[in-house]
């Protein structure tokens, strides 16, 4: 099976339910923000800091063409789709899934969270706009389930019911 891709903005649930469908399907997860960060051997915010946005991206490609593109399940940080070929490369190489959740929601998550440096900075207005930006490129996903309102467990079986059907049509 190809990889899966999991897009979505920050706090859309991409990392948790990238783990919980990994248990499920019995594949491997890797999070592309997770394996910069072991590999720089620093946090996301202070990369941003020292080297800036633009280099962080560059990292994000890399990885993204370092993991496998079958049998695994990649979460993706939220940005790394406002690079085309980013988009382009995933939809290739596996499933992508756009994990949709109403940005109220989302900023109900992010604003007391300080690991996430494009929030940190930025207003709840600031931040909507920043979601309105980068809609278009999610929305270029093979799939989008909307975890509005989901529980966890009912957002992992949309996700999972919604790689089934994908699978059966690319046969």
């Amino acid at each position: 099976m190809k990889s899966i891709y999991l897009t979505g903005f920050m706090g859309a649930g991409k990392t948790t339910i990238g783990q919980k469908l990994a248990g499920k399907l019995r594949l491997p997860v890797y999070d592309t923000d997770t394996v910069i960060v072991q590999d720089m051997n620093m946090e996301i915010k202070d990369i941003f800091e020292k080297y800036g946005e633009k280099h962080f991206r560059e990292l994000e490609t890399k990885t993204l063409h370092d993991l496998p593109v079958s049998n695994a399940i990649v979460t993706t940080g939220g940005g790394i789709v406002t690079v085309q070929p980013n988009i382009d490369w995933m939809k290739e190489n596996g499933c992508t899934i756009f994990l949709y959740a109403d940005p109220e929601i989302i900023w109900e998550r992010l604003e007391s969270d300080t690991t996430r440096p494009l929030v940190q900075q930025k207003n709840k207005e600031e931040v909507m706009e920043l979601f309105k930006r980068r809609l278009p490129f999610y929305k270029q996903a093979h799939i989008t389930v909307d975890t509005t309102g989901m529980s966890l467990e009912e957002a992992v079986d949309a996700v999972h019911n919604t790689i089934k059907t994908w699978s059966n049509s690319q046969h």
